[in-house]
């Protein structure tokens, strides 16, 4: 089945001026990043490219179409002499007070792809810059990838749609615990943890919000005993639940942080090598941080890097104990953006073995 990049025009492929009309070639700038990533596209992905644009009143005397077409045309050219050529233009020419059906979000421009058995519109994207291509995306059962929205870019785009999402969930119930973590690599930092231990939800989320993760967690543990089950089986499934997400690893940097936070220093340094290992370097005067017992962050980091398959190896030196163990997490966080960042141009194991 055939998969479609219903891709619009202005302030995605080019930047949109003010009154909203390219009418003229000084007002002509494409999107940064649109050449390469959108040639790499097409080079190497098996999708047709639709461009579909609104354009207020063409032909009106508000916007005559002599002043729409030689600039129309160049862009065109333009992304053709890159390697971009769209397989059909599809070009809406009324007012939003028209209400017309054709107009995006309305699909009424793309009936030939609704409903017909060679398109695989489950599996086809809107790339757009407008709440109205997200809602012609819902309209024709598509994917949306919207530039500015939590980050995304072209380089994003193409590195989402050659190499895809980078998601995991999983769920382990045993008589101690019942834990699900849902984690997406590539996400903006958004976290939802719920583990029954305050101050262990804020070290996970420090995960989240540092290593621009997704993360979502939910601990139900036996905490009537005490609190070594919730957490070192919240590691375990975490450290899963990371290596679902990263697949082959193909692309990725594989390494990588240290940081300062007030009194103290945290190193955090790792390997996605696929050989667990944890070197601990870390001692803490008081018992509890919270109500977290302080000997429990070496079993969870233990944990993680046992089951994500990580060589771990953590420092750090200071005299506040909760600076301390944050800068531990804010680290490990940082040194997993860093290590999972992928490159689509080399996508290749960084390994000279051929197996991680």
């Amino acid at each position: 089945m055939k998969k479609v990049l219903f891709i619009d025009r202005d302030g995605t492929l080019i930047k949109e001026p003010e009154d909203e009309q390219i009418d003229a070639f000084e007002k002509l700038v494409f999107v940064e990043g649109v050449f390469r990533n959108l040639a790499f596209i097409r080079k190497n992905l098996d999708f047709e490219f639709v461009m579909v644009s609104n354009q207020d009143g063409l032909g009106t005397e508000s916007f005559p179409e002599d002043t729409f077409w030689p600039v129309h045309n160049f862009i065109l050219q333009t992304l053709k002499g890159e390697g971009i050529e769209f397989d059909n233009i599809l070009i809406d020419r009324h007012f939003p007070a028209d209400n017309h059906p054709c107009r995006k979000p309305g699909t009424g421009m793309l009936t030939e792809y609704i409903d017909n058995p060679e398109y695989d519109l489950a599996g086809s994207y809107v790339i757009g810059d407008r709440e109205t291509d997200a809602q012609l995306a819902e309209n024709l059962g598509c994917k949306a990838l919207i530039l500015g929205k939590e980050g995304m870019d072209w380089e994003k785009i193409a590195e989402l749609l050659f190499a895809g999402e980078r998601v995991a969930e999983m769920v382990r119930t045993t008589k101690e615990t019942d834990i699900t973590v849902r984690l997406n690599l590539d996400g903006t930092g958004k976290c939802d943890i719920k583990t029954g231990l305050g101050f262990f939800d804020h070290m996970l989320e420090q995960i989240g919000r540092h290593g621009m993760m997704d993360l979502y967690v939910r601990c139900n543990g036996d905490l009537d005993v005490d609190e070594h089950h919730t957490i070192e089986d919240t590691g375990i499934v975490l450290g899963e639940c990371i290596a679902r997400a990263l697949g082959d690893k193909r692309g990725i940097e594989r390494y990588g942080y240290s940081l300062p936070m007030d009194d103290c220093l945290a190193q955090v340094c790792l390997d996605f090598g696929g050989r667990p290992w944890l070197v601990w370097d870390a001692e803490f005067k008081r018992e509890k941080v919270g109500e977290m017992p302080t000997e429990m962050f070496h079993h969870f980091f233990k944990s993680v890097s046992d089951a994500a398959r990580i060589n771990l190896n953590i420092k750090a030196e200071g005299t506040n104990e909760h600076h301390k163990i944050e800068g531990i997490f804010k680290a490990f966080a940082r040194s997993i953006r860093m290590a999972v960042k992928r490159d689509i141009y080399h996508y290749q194991l960084p390994s000279t073995k051929g197996a991680l």
